[in-house]
């Protein structure tokens, strides 16, 4: 029987202890960070098994009222990958990014898709409530999916929220392009190249994760938009806390109503809300609908001033944390169903 000297079997020992070392840090998942739920559920659905995905707002939270903690600055400086809406939704991540001294790719999820403007601002919502006929023209050819939105951009840095001043404002622009679902599949195709360019050794898993993802998103919004569209035009009235549902009212051909603008952080007046109530009044409007990440008084006020019928919970900024609403989808399937319940002609 042979002996092996000792170096040898202490120098084999190191060498394998080695191996498996660098195997099992080889397969490490990506520390992602995201700036809200909706963007944690995408980045977890297609990133799969090689992700590990912390929200910097969580479910039922307030991306308009969040304020950063230093737990949430270690978060970033600890991350392979931030990934933030954009559209001035998070006007909070520049300082946070600065605090945290993250140096690396920041993800604006929204590039790439159609913007939609609102009229005015947050502090001028008078005038707010009666643009609502600007939602009534909607997409002709929503159908036609964005292949063609260009190339994931590389150097992101972090000028995604030029405006370093207050977290109300949201420079002319409506951030929540999640609320239709092509600029959903805009986001995952987004998501999809970072991750790609992070790890290129497990594209193809991203790849076909996304692609899969893609398809459930189309075969929703095909749906969608046959049971959205069996509304009477009369009844395709939304009237919610804040106007958080312009993108999807655009993309069903829905009307919209708020008793204040864009950000949850509004207070509308008396005056505005006495001319949004005979708007109500002389809509005929079916149903009002309370979200799931705001005070639900205004609703309940108005429900109290106008006698329209509350029509359920609808799912705005947030994810929820069980339930159908604890995904993307589930939400947006969550909010179909409550629509189509609330404002379709009954048998």
């Amino acid at each position: 029987m042979s002996h092996v000297p000792f170096r040898a079997l202490l120098t084999g020992a190191l060498g394998a202890s080695a191996l498996l070392a660098g195997s099992a840090q080889a397969q490490a998942p990506l520390q992602i960070v995201t700036s809200f739920s909706i963007l944690d559920d995408m980045v977890e659905t297609v990133g799969g098994e090689h992700v590990r995905v912390d929200s910097l707002v969580g479910p039922n939270g307030d991306a308009h009222a969040f304020s950063p903690s230093p737990a949430d600055a270690q978060s970033l400086a600890d991350a392979d990958l931030v990934v933030v809406n954009g559209l001035q939704l998070e006007g909070w991540i520049d300082r946070l990014i600065d605090a945290s001294g993250y140096e690396g790719d920041v993800v604006v999820a929204s590039d790439g898709i159609e913007t939609r403007a609102f009229s005015g601002h947050e502090d001028e919502h008078a005038d707010h409530a009666g643009d609502h006929d600007a939602h009534d023209e909607h997409h002709d050819d929503h159908d036609e999916h964005h292949d063609d939105h260009g190339e994931h951009h590389d150097d992101h840095g972090h000028d995604h929220a030029e405006a370093e001043g207050h977290h109300h404002h949201h420079g002319g622009v409506d951030p929540h392009a999640w609320q239709d679902l092509e600029n959903a599949e805009q986001y995952v195709r987004n998501i999809r190249d970072a991750l790609v360019e992070l790890d290129p050794d497990n594209a193809e898993d991203y790849r076909t994760n996304a692609e899969q993802y893609l398809e459930e998103m189309q075969a929703l919004d095909a749906s969608a938009q046959e049971r959205l569209g069996q509304i009477p035009e009369s009844d395709r009235l939304i009237i919610t806390s804040h106007d958080a549902f312009g993108y999807l009212a655009d993309a069903y051909g829905l009307k919209m109503l708020s008793p204040v603008g864009i950000n949850t952080l509004s207070e509308p007046s008396a005056s505005d809300m006495g001319a949004l109530i005979q708007q109500i009044e002389e809509s005929h409007a079916r149903a009002l609908f309370i979200e799931n990440m705001t005070n639900p008084a205004l609703i309940n006020q108005l429900h109290e001033e106008t006698d329209v019928a509350i029509g359920g919970e609808l799912y705005a900024d947030a994810l929820t944390p069980e339930g159908e609403g604890s995904t993307y989808l589930g939400m947006f399937r969550h909010n179909v169903d409550t629509l189509v319940e609330a404002l379709a002609e009954k048998e």
